[in-house]
């Protein structure tokens, strides 16, 4: 399954904001963009100072790239995504985002279960999780309202879903599209996100502008 496995802080870094591509690090002092925000490579610090008014491609390639990062999706991935929000009714970049919400290592990160999309995508695929009573280890897996996520009886007995309540705690609550019975160690999707419960920094026009040239 093919994945991003270079450093994230330089996606960070690139794309001139923080995107929490590691959870509760990048709220600490060892956060790398609070040390080092300019752009990465040799002339990053040079490059700061002399860029000008960016083009409207370059806005729009930018914001495409920075939600692909915030997801951890590839480009491949991400335009059959595009694909599928247009076939939908209602406005395309809303799909887009819905549809990204709705993966299942998305949804895990929602309920706080994990620390990061990332950390959400390793859970996944090391199979501590079931939808609907069925193992799953396929982080892009679609939730659609009414399915529940469960930790599997297997992985119960793990440290960290022991002590799971501490993390949780400690983490935003789960979206109002979403509930989570911690003693259960169960979440369900009660229904589709809507665009101002998506509080992901991203204009979806830029996107849609950009893959609509």
């Amino acid at each position: 399954m093919a994945r991003y496995t270079g450093p994230v802080c330089k996606l960070c870094r690139r794309e001139g904001e923080k995107l929490f591509l590691k959870g509760s690090r990048c709220l600490s002092p060892k956060c790398s963009f609070e040390r080092r925000s300019y752009p990465p490579g040799a002339h990053g610090r040079d490059t700061q100072f002399r860029r000008g008014r960016a083009s409207d491609f370059a806005l729009q390639l930018r914001e495409k790239q920075k939600a692909r990062r915030i997801y951890g999706v590839l480009e491949r991935q991400f335009r059959r995504y595009f694909r599928t929000a247009q076939t939908r009714s209602g406005l395309t970049g809303a799909n887009l985002l819905m549809l990204l919400e709705s993966r299942l290592d998305n949804v895990i990160y929602r309920l706080g279960l994990a620390d990061s999309r990332n950390h959400a995508r390793q859970l996944v695929q090391h199979g501590h999780f079931m939808i609907n009573g069925v193992k799953t280890n396929i982080p892009s897996y679609l939730l659609r309202p009414g399915d529940e996520i469960t930790v599997r009886d297997g992985s119960r007995n793990r440290k960290y879903f022991r002590e799971i309540n501490a993390y949780v705690e400690a983490r935003p609550s789960a979206p109002e599209w979403c509930s989570l019975d911690l003693n259960a160690l169960k979440g369900t999707v009660v229904r589709l996100p809507e665009r101002r419960e998506i509080d992901s920094p991203i204009n979806e026009q830029l996107i849609v502008e950009y893959y609509s040239r």
